[in-house]
């Protein structure tokens, strides 16, 4: 049975999107599986201190409440402790702020070992500074292993509540290294091996994996590899999936499919999700896909600009994928350049799409005629993985071929090169 819940909010001076944050709230508690019974806002100059909303609108709420079977209120901006703990004195039901809420959504939605590890580090931490405010209790179960066994018995159960989770954090933290330390090997190899990667990055739902299974299913419909989950829902997907495209005119790339961003996203996940995050600041393209039938897609664009400033990675190259086309008036499709109108329903501009990934991956490749002598078999082998052979004739002296080949493939073997 769904939960019930009152979606709860203040609109604030000079605050120009309320109504739409307050829509996707609404969006998040349905992707929590949370039924939305009433919405409740009030105007403000600033948020109550004490209880977040005003006396009035506080007394309103709690008749609602009392009246109806709602057994929860979630609240549309990041509360502090005391608030907590004095909206759930007077209300007397479960709190939950937006922070809270999309903690739980990625919570559920995490299926690998890291992407788990990544969400509870970041549930902990922001947990740690609120316990006294929310009246929770650590399990300490095996204290033996957590190093608590031997703490004064003076200690209070909220220190060994903080110190429970600070072990927690540091253990998971741990595990986490050796999983990003994995990950950055894998990364160091394709770039041995010169593998160029785009990675798929924008707002949740905007359509990412949708484009990522289009791209895979035409440009390597034999593949054995999976489609990735696509589902028109917040969060739909968050661990990183990484697929090779073939593309007909050059060789192989991976292309990688990465968590949506979100108005407000935690501080907590994006530090905990900082190893996944490594993808995009390593990929040599980025592909901002964006919800073109979005009536708030401006401001989905800059929240994602914004989160790629914070990783590192706003100076990438980067495509401008406008999604969901079909689904906007063609009149107001002129964009500038290396903006894309795309649908993966209709299929309208993907050939496009790849033609712009391989103009920014392939950008520094160049056309020459190589000799390599019959004792280099090794030379030609790595050409036959990184290079696009045009023409190949045995000739006295050795192989000669003609092939469009990256720079890096250059810089290591141009002493073969004879035009």
């Amino acid at each position: 049975m769904m939960t019930n819940v009152v979606l709860v909010g203040v609109e604030l001076p000079r605050v120009n999107d309320f109504a739409e944050s307050m829509v996707e709230l609404h969006g998040l508690a349905e992707a929590a599986d949370l039924n939305v019974t009433h919405v409740l806002t009030q105007k403000r100059e600033r948020v109550h201190a004490g209880t977040y909303l005003g006396k009035g609108k506080l007394a309103e709420l709690q008749g609602y409440l009392e009246g109806t079977e709602s057994e929860a209120i979630i609240v549309n901006d990041e509360l502090t402790p005391s608030q907590i703990k004095n909206l759930e004195a007077v209300l007397e039901c479960e709190i939950m702020d937006r922070t809270m809420l999309i903690l739980a959504i990625f919570a559920e939605r995490a299926q690998t070992r890291e992407a788990k590890l990544q969400v509870e580090v970041a549930r902990l931490q922001y947990l740690m500074p609120r316990l006294a405010g929310m009246g929770i209790s650590m399990s300490r179960q095996g204290g033996g292993s957590s190093g608590l066994a031997n703490r004064g018995a003076g200690e209070t159960k909220l220190e060994l509540d903080r110190r429970t989770i600070s072990d927690k954090i540091n253990q998971y933290q741990r595990e986490l290294k050796v999983v990003a330390n994995e990950r950055d090997n894998q990364r160091r190899s394709r770039q041995k091996k010169g593998l160029r990667v785009a990675a798929l990055v924008g707002y949740t739902n905007a359509g990412k994996s949708s484009i990522m299974n289009t791209l895979v299913s035409s440009y390597h419909p034999q593949t054995t590899e999976k489609q990735v989950l696509e589902k028109d829902m917040l969060f739909a997907t968050l661990d990183t999936s990484v697929r090779r495209i073939h593309p007909k005119y050059h060789q192989p790339f991976l292309l990688t499919d990465t968590v949506g961003f979100v108005d407000k996203l935690p501080t907590q996940l994006v530090k905990a999700f900082r190893s996944t995050l490594e993808e995009v600041v390593q990929a040599d393209v980025l592909i901002h896909v964006i919800d073109a039938s979005s009536p708030d897609s401006e401001k989905r664009q800059r929240v994602t600009e914004e989160t790629l400033k914070a990783i590192g990675a706003e100076d990438k190259p980067m495509i401008y994928v406008w999604n969901k086309a079909d689904l906007v008036p063609e009149v107001s499709q002129i964009m500038p350049k290396n903006h894309l109108w795309v649908s993966t329903y209709t299929g309208k501009g993907i050939s496009e799409l790849m033609s712009a990934i391989e103009a920014e991956l392939f950008a520094d490749e160049e056309q020459h005629v190589w000799l390599v002598p019959y004792d280099r078999g090794d030379v030609v082998a790595l050409m036959n993985e990184e290079a696009r052979i045009i023409e190949l004739e045995y000739v006295e002296e050795g192989t000669q071929i003609t092939a469009i080949t990256p720079q890096h493939f250059i810089r290591n073997y141009g002493e073969f090169i004879v035009k």
